[in-house]
């Protein structure tokens, strides 16, 4: 019997969870595969590697718009992002023990996913063109690398927070994050890869081998979005005053 005041594990949430996660990767590198594997009649017709990034961040925001507005999505929430649930913790919108477990269900998702994706996808996923679509620094370095990372995953947490207080504009959240994936993806992404997320990126890194400056992934988005986070709460304060 439950004890009164004692919530139980929300178990579906875990789920829904790794499962988004694990659709976005997928979704990930089948379109990495198709825009970027030399022998793809798509990268062959696109020779401009910015309309290629275009059409990626078209791709990789409709599949982040369909992920958060899908039932599944209001569900659990559509977090898919451990900076983005520990944030939410620190705010006090998620228990502890349910934040530690949207965390280790994102981390097991984001790698079955790709995992998957590798398993029907084969040798192109391997390729060193696709290499499981994994996040790296571009050519300026770590250090614009880890910057670029935390502006943009504040700049998506500022979004959050101010789109989820309006009524108008709550209902339009999945657009916003959809526009958003897209139009990092498509300026961002030669300066750090655009990931935002520590188990986006450790679910490539696993089966690519590729830990190159992995510790970026791990700091800048979470240090980007608690410090949004701390003004948010400072600017609620003030307002309550």
């Amino acid at each position: 019997m439950k004890r009164p005041g004692v919530e139980r594990p929300h178990w579906p949430e875990y789920l829904i969870e790794a499962a988004a996660l694990g659709v976005f990767m997928i979704s990930a590198c089948v379109f990495t595969v198709l825009l970027e594997h030399p022998t793809s009649p798509a990268h062959q017709a696109i020779e401009d590697r910015f309309q290629r990034r275009l059409l990626m961040g078209l791709a990789m925001g409709v599949t982040a718009s369909a992920i958060i507005h899908s039932p599944w999505g209001h569900r659990s929430g559509a977090h898919m992002n451990p900076a983005l649930t520990i944030t939410f913790w620190t705010l006090g919108k998620i228990a502890a023990r349910d934040a530690f477990f949207y965390v280790l269900f994102q981390f097991a998702g984001g790698i079955a996913g790709v995992l998957l994706a590798a398993l029907f996808i084969g040798p192109p996923l391997r390729h060193s063109a696709v290499n499981f679509a994994a996040t790296v620094p571009g050519l300026p370095g770590e250090a614009v690398a880890f910057w670029s990372e935390a502006t943009i995953s504040a700049l998506l947490l500022a979004t959050a927070l101010i789109v989820s207080r309006s009524n108008t504009l709550r209902p339009w959240m999945p657009v916003f994050a959809g526009v958003l994936v897209a139009a990092f993806i498509t300026f961002e992404a030669p300066f750090s890869g655009m990931s935002m997320n520590p188990a986006r990126t450790l679910a490539s890194a696993i089966p690519s081998g590729e830990w190159h400056a992995i510790w970026i992934y791990f700091t800048a988005p979470p240090l980007g979005m608690l410090a949004i986070a701390q003004v948010y709460k400072l600017a609620r304060r003030r307002s309550r005053i």
